[in-house]
Order: structure tokens, then C-alpha cells, then sequence
């Protein structure tokens, strides 16, 4: 199966590639090749073969979230102070930045 070339111009365009008229022709032939193995993909009978999400055997692990270590609320408000009293700028026990979005 031979692609047309507007096929390939459309493809270059889409993936915003400036190519040139010999590269069109290079990809044409290449996707050509690429379209005709996958139609002989397709003739293989698959029918007894049971579809698979993944191959590898691997599980997701889930854990239970677990507090490592507690801070007292007056042991918090000391850290918070000192991380505060290093910032630039703060305002409202909160340090300041530069906006990020206008």
C-alpha cells in the first residue's frame, strides 16, 4: 500500500515537521513498509490467544499510610516560626512569592 504524498505532507503537518521534498518521499516509502506489515499483522489468527493488560506479572503494592513521628502543636508553631522568620517576605504566616499567573 503506497501512501499518497498529501497523506505525508498532512502527517508532517500535524506533527509540525518542516520537511523537505526528499524526506517526504523517504517517509512516504517508510510508511508505506510500516501500513504494509501491519496488514500482514492483521491476517494472523489471534482468536485462541486471551487479551493482556500487561505481561510483566507485576502487582500494584499498596501500604496503609502510617504517621511516622508526631510534632506537639508548640514544637509545629517553633518550626513554623523560625522557617518563617528566614523567607524574604511573608504575610499572614504564610511566605510570600511573585505571582505566577497574571
Amino acid at each position: 500500500m503506497k501512501l499518497p504524498k498529501k497523506d505525508i505532507e498532512r502527517i508532517a503537518e500535524l506533527a509540525r515537521l518542516g520537511i523537505t521534498e526528499g524526506e517526504k518521499e523517504k517517509f512516504r516509502e517508510q510508511l508505506s513498509s510500516i501500513l504494509d506489515y501491519v496488514g500482514e499483522l492483521e491476517e494472523v489468527d489471534t482468536s485462541p490467544i486471551e487479551p493482556m493488560g500487561q505481561v510483566t506479572g507485576l502487582e500494584n503494592v499498596i501500604r496503609e499510610d502510617k504517621v511516622k513521628y508526631e510534632v506537639r502543636s508548640e514544637e509545629y508553631e517553633e518550626l513554623k516560626k523560625k522557617l518563617l522568620k528566614n523567607a524574604p517576605e511573608t504575610q499572614d504566616n504564610y511566605v510570600k512569592v511573585k505571582a505566577v499567573f497574571e
